[in-house]
């Protein structure tokens, strides 16, 4: 494993879930790791870490985020934007607020902390940028067009930014997991069995089946690809959507 002492890590939405394990193997690599999140109580909860306030749809508070950030941990080496919402609703059932709301918080908030800490990166001469899209960013997910739309935006949004950074020493790289077992399956679970009158099992069993391995990704999964990511040896990986999804296309 690559030993990441002296780099500054930011982590969105870092307390909880995909995040929170990718802060903790960033923290256990050596970096110095400032988490982010809209709540407060469980961003303390890290260990660790650097708890800062956020929120990634709003730019004034991304930029006064960052800036606490650098101003305890120093220059930002590396950023994963991680925080998202997992809104799901039939094109028919998505009302302008509702895509707003997605739009704003996956993708805006991506380009936000992006935008924010990639100067950095710059002037340090070493950095990068990671995105926890989905496996919704390469496919449609059925019953989540915006969802899925967020999701594409972020790697279009990562590819575009690889393509300005090529020839620096500066990555910019899309995770894009399948289900992962986190809380967000678990609120996916409680919708299924509203809508459909499923037994928590078999609405649980809906998400399970929709990986090929039959099993739902474990967030440790998500979080050694982004440690490699940071690693020497993907120096030269560089505007892609790596799938973690057992086999979904």
């Amino acid at each position: 494993m690559d030993d990441l002492t002296g780099r500054h890590a930011l982590v969105t939405g870092g307390g909880t879930g995909i995040g929170r394990a990718i802060a903790e193997a960033l923290r256990d690599a050596g970096a110095k790791v400032t988490v982010t999140g809209r709540r407060a109580d469980v961003l303390a909860e890290v260990g660790g870490c650097l708890a800062v306030p956020m929120d990634v749809a709003e730019e004034a508070s991304v930029t006064e985020g960052v800036a606490r950030a650098q101003g305890q941990n120093g220059p930002i080496h590396i950023c994963v934007a991680n925080a998202g919402v997992a809104s799901g609703a039939s094109l028919a059932r998505t009302d302008a607020a509702m895509w707003r709301q997605v739009m704003a918080i996956n993708l805006d908030g991506c380009f936000h902390i992006f935008r924010a800490c990639l100067p950095d990166m710059l002037s340090e001469g070493w950095g990068r940028a990671i995105a926890i899209s989905s496996i919704a960013g390469l496919k449609g997910l059925k019953g989540a067009p915006a969802y899925t739309a967020s999701k594409h935006g972020m790697i279009g949004l990562v590819r575009g930014v690889a393509a300005d950074l090529a020839g620096k020493p500066v990555t910019a790289n899309a995770i894009c997991p399948g289900y992962v077992d986190t809380d967000i399956v678990t609120g996916n679970t409680t919708r299924i069995m509203e809508r459909t009158g499923m037994s928590q099992a078999d609405a649980r069993n809906v998400m399970v089946g929709a990986n090929p391995h039959r099993r739902l990704i474990e967030a440790d999964e998500v979080a050694a690809a982004a440690l490699w990511l940071c690693g020497d040896g993907a120096r030269s990986v560089n505007g892609q959507a790596i799938q973690i999804a057992g086999g979904e296309f």
